[in-house]
């Protein structure tokens, strides 16, 4: 009977051994997952209220340059429509420099138009790659303070080809991300 008792005894050792070894390895194995997700990069950086910010400073300038940009040619018009009106009356002389004030003011048109196409272009690029550099920061930030160790950004062309619904953590990224840029 001390026998039997013994060997329930070691039985009930071993089992409580097993299931503590077996317990150890699932949590073992439950807190050493990597944690993946995905982010949807275009509601990102379309929702995200620094562009919208950055957008709005954008258009204000290109309302300031097409403002300019329609005084030039204003004054180009009224040096053209002045010409065509006196054009019959004006000598050789007048004609020549009435004739070179309207291609120095279209000249002046066309090249403040280059230049603004090109400072736009610039303009554009910065503002993009400041809020990226934004939005990818605070991705980098999130992941570490939430254990993940790889988030991968979907994109419209592609780069994603599935993932579950459960995976995707753009909406908490981006509140995060618009708090922090509103200062809370």
């Amino acid at each position: 009977m001390i026998i039997l008792l013994m060997n329930k005894a070691f039985l009930y050792t071993i089992l409580a051994l097993l299931g503590l070894a077996v317990s150890f390895l699932l949590f073992y194995q439950f807190t050493n997952q990597k944690q993946i997700a995905y982010v949807d990069s275009n509601r990102l950086v379309n929702e995200y209220l620094g562009m919208a910010k950055a957008r709005e400073q954008f258009k204000d300038k290109t309302v300031i340059w097409q403002a300019n940009l329609d005084t030039l040619k204003t004054d180009w018009n009224k040096a053209l429509v002045e010409y065509q009106k006196n054009e019959k009356s004006m000598s050789a002389k007048e004609k020549a420099l009435a004739q070179e004030l309207v291609e120095t003011k279209r000249q002046q048109h066309a090249s403040y138009q280059q230049a603004i196409n090109e400072m736009a272009q610039q303009e554009d690029q910065q503002m993009t790659t400041a809020v990226l550099e934004e939005v990818n920061g605070y991705i980098t930030q999130y992941a570490e303070q939430h254990g993940y160790e790889l988030i991968i950004a979907a994109t419209t062309y592609g780069n994603l080809a599935y993932a579950k619904k459960e995976l995707d953590i753009t909406d908490q990224v981006l509140a995060g991300l618009n708090a922090k840029y509103e200062g809370k």
